[in-house]
């Protein structure tokens, strides 16, 4: 039932303090990265700068305009009037 051999104590505390020192490096890494980077302009917020409103391009780059062509080569739908 049991892979593997135990874990003793002092090990799983040396990957303990092993993992707080790589995430204080890290965040360390991430607080320079920041101050180092250029200030967004005042007035956008840079959770939306680039958005661009309206219809967006289909990510899978696939070309729909066949299927549109196909639903405009069939018979016309609309009734023809009668005087």
């Amino acid at each position: 039932m049991f892979q593997g051999r135990p874990r003793s104590k002092r090990d799983r505390e040396r990957a303990r303090q092993d993992r707080q020192k790589q995430k204080t490096q890290k965040r360390a890494d991430a607080r320079e990265r920041r101050a180092n980077s250029p200030d967004a302009p005042p007035g956008i917020d840079p959770d939306i700068a680039g958005i661009v409103p309206g219809p967006q391009a289909n990510p899978w780059g696939d070309d729909l305009s066949d299927l549109n062509d196909d639903e405009n080569d069939g018979d016309d739908d609309t009734p023809e009037q009668s005087s």
